[in-house]
C-alpha cells in the first residue's frame, strides 16, 4: 500500500501550486525587534535570517550625490535642525545615527551586507526628489552603482515616481520596477513598461478586479503595509504576489499555516477522489496529523519546498 499513498501525494505535489504563494517583503528592514531599527544594516541582517523574499529599504541621495538609506527626504542634524537631504553634503549628515546606535547607513554599505545572503532580495525604493533633474541624477547614480556591486539580479525597484521608474527602465531594461503610487490600473502599468504593481492595501480592496488583470498581463501585485491579520488573510485570498508588512515573522507563520493546511487538503480529497474511483476504501486522513514524511521521501517534499 506505501507505493499507492506515496503515488497520491506525487499527484498532489505535481499539481498543487506551491511555488504561486504569496511572499513576505520586510517593510524597512525587519526593524520591529529588539536592537534593530527602521532602514538599518541591521535591520536587513535580520530580514535575511529569517528567510523571507525580501527586504524594503528607502534611498535619497545627498547634495554631492551620496545614495543614503532615509525615508523621509528631511534628517534631523546634530544640532536637532531639519535638514533635506538632497540639500545637504554627505559630509555634514554622515555622523547621524538611527534610533539602534548604527550610523546612517549608505546604500554602498546596505549593498555589502545584501551580498552576503543573495536568497533574499532588496527591494530598493527611489524616494521622489523636488525636480525631475534631481530625479534623474538619482537615477543613474543609483542604478550604476547596483551595477557595479553586481547586484542588478537580487535588486527589485519601486517608487511613487512615474518618472522615477522609467528612469531606471532606461538604464536597467531587465530589472523588476514597479509602481507605488496607486494611482494607475494595470494596463496602464503595463503600457509604461514596468513589470508590476506596489499599492496600499486599501487600494486593491476598492479594485480587488486589478489583481486578476494584472496576472492576465504579466504583471506582479505587491500590498504595503500589511500589519493586521485579518487583512493579511484577505489579501492572501486575493492571491497578491507579495506582502509588505512592518511584522514579517507573523506572516510567515501564517502562510506556513495556510501552505499545510492546503496541502493537507488536497491530499485529501486526492485520496478520497482516487479511492472511490479504484472501487477501493475511502482513504481516511485526519488533516491535522497526517504524516507525509513517513511516506514522501525527505529529498522530494525538501524539493517541493514542503516543509511540515
Amino acid at each position: 500500500m506505501k507505493w499507492y499513498f506515496t503515488l497520491i501525494l506525487l499527484t498532489v505535489l505535481c499539481n498543487f501550486d506551491v511555488f504561486a504563494q504569496t511572499k513576505v517583503i520586510a517593510h524597512r528592514g525587519y526593524w520591529d525587534c529588539e536592537g534593530s531599527a527602521q532602514n538599518s544594516i541591521f535591520g536587513l541582517k535580520k530580514a535575511q535570517e529569517i528567510g523571507i523574499y525580501g527586504s524594503e529599504f528607502d534611498v535619497i541621495i545627498t547634495s554631492d550625490g551620496i545614495p543614503v538609506i532615509n525615508h523621509d527626504s528631511k534628517i534631523k542634524g546634530s544640532n536637532d535642525s531639519l535638514l533635506t537631504i538632497e540639500n545637504t553634503p554627505f559630509e555634514q549628515i554622515k555622523g547621524l545615527k538611527l534610533k539602534n546606535g548604527e550610523l546612517l547607513p549608505t546604500l554602498e554599505s546596505y549593498l555589502e551586507q545584501g551580498k552576503k545572503n543573495k536568497k533574499t532580495k532588496l527591494i530598493l525604493e527611489i524616494k521622489p526628489h523636488s525636480t525631475k533633474e534631481i530625479e534623474d541624477k538619482a537615477v543613474k547614480i543609483i542604478t550604476e552603482m547596483v551595477s557595479k556591486s553586481g547586484m542588478e539580479k537580487q535588486t527589485e525597484y519601486i517608487s511613487f515616481s512615474m518618472n522615477i521608474c522609467k528612469e531606471i527602465l532606461r538604464y536597467q531594461p531587465k530589472a523588476e520596477i514597479a509602481y507605488l503610487n496607486g494611482d494607475f490600473s494595470p494596463s496602464e502599468v503595463k503600457k509604461a513598461g514596468l513589470t508590476g504593481l506596489d499599492y496600499h492595501f486599501e487600494i486593491f480592496r476598492t479594485h480587488p478586479e486589478w489583481i486578476a488583470e494584472a496576472k492576465k498581463l504579466g504583471l506582479t501585485t505587491n500590498v504595503w503595509t500589511v500589519n493586521d491579520l485579518s487583512i493579511m488573510r484577505k489579501m492572501i485570498d486575493l492571491k497578491v504576489d507579495f506582502i509588505t508588512t512592518d511584522k514579517p515573522e507573523i506572516l510567515k507563520s501564517l502562510l506556513y499555516s495556510n501552505k499545510k493546511a492546503g496541502f493537507a487538503e488536497a491530499v485529501h480529497q486526492k485520496s478520497t477522489h482516487y479511492c472511490t474511483s479504484q472501487t477501493r476504501p475511502v482513504l481516511k486522513t485526519n488533516r491535522s496529523y497526517f504524516t507525509f514524511h513517513s511516506i514522501l521521501p525527505t529529498r522530494i517534499l525538501h524539493q517541493s519546498r514542503i516543509f511540515l
